[in-house]
Parts: C-alpha cells; sequence; structure tokens
C-alpha cells in the first residue's frame, strides 16, 4: 500500500498521510456511488436544497478550526484564512437560493398548439468526479461539488494531497446534513488511479481544477473512455490589469497589489502583469514599490504575517528561476532581495517581486507565474494595452481602472476592453473575485466549462425534453 503524506510548507515537516485505496476498493466506491445516486436523484429537490442548508449550518461549526489547518496545509497566513471560510458560504447560500429556479422544469406555453404540451426538465447527469486544487481547497470545490449534489448527482471528491483535510470536512458536513455517506464520497489517490476512475464508464462527468498540463491529462483520459463524458476545466490565468491615465492611484495601486501578492500569488486570477498608461506610470510604480515593500513576510501561523511560503521547494525554485531569466534578458527588479532575508534559496519563502522594463519576450510576462511576481509595463494608449492583454495563451479574468465616478468617457472606455478582450471575466476597478451570481469561465489555456451562477447547474444536469399529444382522437 502506498502513502501519500502533506509536508507543511513552511517547515517542511510531515502533517498528515492518508493511505491510497487499491484499484478494487476504488471500484467498489464507484459502484456505491452509482447506486446511491439513483436513490438520491428521486428525492424531492426541495428537500435536497433543505439538506444543503443544513449543510451550510454544519460547515459554519467548524470555521474556528480551518484558517490554521489551512497554513498548516498550503502556507497562506492564518490571519487570512477566515477569509475563504466567508467566500465559501456566501456562494454556497447563493447556489442553494438559486437551486429550485435554476433546475424547475421549463414550460413553452407560451408556444404549445391546442392538444400539446412541452416542457424541458433538467436532470442529473449520475456520478461527478470532482478533483480540487490545493490554493483556495474549499472555494473552488464548493464550485462543483455541493451544486452536483443539490442537483441529484453523488460526487467522487478527490482533494489536493497538499490539503487532504479540507475534502473530509466538506463531506463530514454534508452526511451531518443529511446527505447519504455514497453520494459524497472522499477519495484520497494517485495520478495513476485518477485516470482510472475519468475512464470508469460509470463515471458520468468530471469536473477538474489546477494546471494546464493536469487539465490536458484528464481531458484525454475522459476522451479514451469507453462513450461520451463531459469534462469541465479550471485551468490556468495570466491575468492582466490596464491603468487608464485617470484612475484613481491610491485606490488602484492597493487594490492591484492585492491581488497581485494575496496567498503568495497562488491563484489562477491573481495579477500577473500591469500595463499602465504612460502619464501615470511613473506614479504607479512608485507607490506599487512603496506597498510592496511593507509587506510581512515569514511563518503563516503568525498573526503578523501577511505573506506566507509559497506551496513547495520546487514551486519556489521555478518562481525563482522565472524572475532571474526576466532580469537576465533586460528587467528590473524593484525590490531588494535583502529587504525579505527569509526569503532564501532552498526555502519555500518567495520575496513578494515587482519587475518593470518588462516586455512580451519574457516568460514573466506569458507564462503563468503563481508566485508573488508581477510585472508591470508602460503603454501610450488603451489599444495597445488590449493588444497586450490579449497576447497570453490564457483567458480567464482582465480587469481596467479608470475613474469611474467623474469621467463620462469611462463608461465608453470599459465597453471597449469588454468587447475586446479575450477573457472569462472583465472587471472594472476590482479584480481576484468571484461572484457567485456571475458564470465562472475561461478560454483558450484557462479551460472549458462553466461554474457557479444558474449555468453552473446546466453543467451538472442534462436537458431531457418532454413531448406530449394529449388529444389524439
Amino acid at each position: 500500500m502506498s502513502v501519500q503524506t502533506t509536508i507543511t510548507p513552511h517547515n517542511q515537516q510531515p502533517y498528515v498521510s492518508r493511505t491510497y485505496p487499491s484499484q478494487q476498493e476504488i471500484d467498489e466506491v464507484i459502484q456505491k456511488a452509482a447506486v446511491a445516486q439513483k436513490a438520491w436523484a428521486k428525492v424531492p429537490l426541495k428537500e435536497r436544497v433543505e439538506i444543503g442548508n443544513k449543510f451550510v449550518t454544519e460547515f459554519e461549526k467548524m470555521k474556528e478550526e480551518i484558517p490554521l489547518e489551512l497554513s498548516l496545509q498550503m502556507g497562506r497566513p492564518v490571519s487570512q484564512g477566515a477569509g475563504e471560510v466567508r467566500g465559501f458560504l456566501e456562494r454556497s447560500n447563493y447556489m442553494l437560493s438559486i437551486a429550485e429556479s435554476a433546475l424547475a422544469d421549463v414550460p413553452l406555453t407560451d408556444t404549445d398548439k391546442p392538444g400539446f404540451r412541452r416542457y424541458i426538465k433538467r436532470v442529473p447527469l449520475g456520478v461527478v468526479f470532482v478533483i480540487a486544487p490545493w490554493n483556495f481547497p474549499y472555494l473552488v470545490s464548493i464550485n462543483s461539488v455541493l451544486p452536483a449534489i443539490i442537483a441529484g448527482n453523488a460526487v467522487l471528491f478527490k482533494p489536493s494531497p497538499q490539503t487532504p483535510i479540507t475534502a473530509e470536512r466538506f463531506a463530514t458536513a454534508l452526511t451531518r446534513a443529511g446527505v447519504p455517506q455514497d453520494v459524497i464520497q472522499v477519495v484520497h489517490l494517485t495520478p495513476e488511479l485518477t485516470n482510472y476512475v475519468v475512464k470508469d464508464k460509470r463515471v458520468d462527468f468530471v469536473s477538474f481544477t489546477g494546471s494546464v498540463s493536469g487539465g490536458r491529462s484528464v481531458a484525454e483520459a475522459a476522451a479514451g473512455a469507453s462513450g461520451f463524458k463531459g469534462v469541465g476545466l479550471e485551468l490556468g490565468g495570466k491575468d492582466p490589469a490596464y491603468v487608464a491615465p485617470d484612475a484613481k492611484l491610491e485606490y488602484t495601486v492597493a487594490e492591484l497589489v492585492d491581488g497581485a501578492f494575496f496567498n503568495s500569488g497562488q491563484s489562477c486570477c491573481a495579477i500577473e502583469r500591469i500595463y499602465v498608461h504612460e502619464k501615470v506610470y511613473d506614479q504607479f510604480v512608485e507607490k506599487f514599490v512603496a506597498l510592496t515593500k511593507t509587506y510581512k513576510l515569514g511563518d503563516p501561523t503568525l498573526a503578523e504575517t501577511n505573506l506566507g511560503p509559497v506551496v513547495s521547494l520546487a514551486s519556489a525554485e521555478r518562481i525563482r528561476k522565472q524572475v532571474e531569466d526576466a532580469v537576465k534578458q533586460g528587467a528590473k527588479a524593484l525590490i531588494p532581495e535583502d529587504l525579505f532575508p527569509i526569503a532564501k534559496p532552498g526555502t519555500t519563502y518567495v520575496a513578494p517581486q515587482v519587475l518593470v522594463h518588462v516586455n512580451h519576450s519574457m516568460g514573466v510576462m506569458k507564462e503563468e507565474t503563481f508566485g508573488p511576481v508581477v510585472g508591470i509595463q508602460k503603454v501610450s494608449s488603451e489599444d495597445e494595452a488590449i493588444k497586450l492583454m490579449n497576447d497570453s495563451p490564457y483567458g480567464l479574468t482582465a480587469s481596467v481602472w479608470t475613474n469611474a465616478e467623474e469621467n463620462p468617457e469611462s463608461e465608453r472606455l470599459f465597453e471597449k476592453f469588454v468587447d475586446e478582450l479575450e477573457t472569462g471575466t472583465v472587471f472594472l476597478n476590482r479584480c481576484d473575485y468571484l461572484d457567485p451570481a456571475l458564470a465562472w469561465t475561461g478560454v483558450k489555456d484557462s479551460g472549458r466549462g462553466v461554474s457557479l451562477s444558474k449555468f453552473g447547474y446546466d453543467q451538472l444536469t442534462r436537458a431531457k425534453s418532454v413531448h406530449m399529444k394529449i388529444k389524439t382522437g
């Protein structure tokens, strides 16, 4: 039997271990899910939603223990863990609040002919396999797990080996609320066993969040399976921001620094590149650097820390090399290394870094960093900004920063970006946020499919048309 061990990022000590199942045990798990799903789908939707509301109550009882657990599993400062819990509860409550309307039958009474009745049902897919990431393990998994269950599916829930406890807490709250145990099963799997589950014909849909390479492997495994199953992929990002000449710099700088460095930049929608109009470029960079220098990098279990380690030694080395390569190509690093002495090679501590004199020949402006590094490039027009923002294999989110309160032209400017940017979400004067009422989706290498909003339920169900001819005489 092989074992997975979670290593705490900041001290490199083993935290928890889980034993991988055998292939036979996984077969039994999948079969239990398939059988349980048939019964669960017959539970009235209203009752499933009531159980979902009880789940929220059960999960909230755990909220005091979660921040430290997150720090020890994936390194986020304990002072910031409560935010993930709040976001988790917000998304849960919203998806539960719209469930009955989103999953209701769609009547076609306006166009029905006499003697006919037609409508469209939303029916569950069956068994949904959710593969969750480590960087926001609760916030990301809620996007798929809860809607899938409320829609009448059974869920096999695979957490990252870095954050195994998160899925277990999630499942515990669900079963305490009344979800049958076989409807929500946590599975800790090797890559080989993960592919085995993806290919199983009893698994009807796979929801994956993670790297582009991981998503490609899942898509290929699903394509090679018997039958045709759906796959939802939430992958990487290289999210840009454009700062217009009329932007309120104090506000904009504070928001973009947080968008770049929160969770040590380990977010698919973190700000990784910023294009600033030449009229305000120097002021923006000066303020951005000054605020970055105030960050406290250190032990994430301490309350005063607001920037923790990255998730692993390998990740730290990859990020440092990307910065080093950019500097060799002509970029200028504005944050002195000695300002963050804890950030040494051979540790998971990576200092926040601001790079200027950057361009798109550098990996730091094209390849996902997933760390506390941002490149800032000067532009002379909105057209130049749009061209550069689209010059990326990714298309998750983008943000535009302008004075929407005082400049009547700002809405025209923003709509131009909305129309021309190749992204799933376009923000005005905010970034790095998921509104559960809006569809979360990406284009290009950022993935395919939708979560959250009413469209998230569409992904986890299928349409079933009912066509009735009443009068036959």
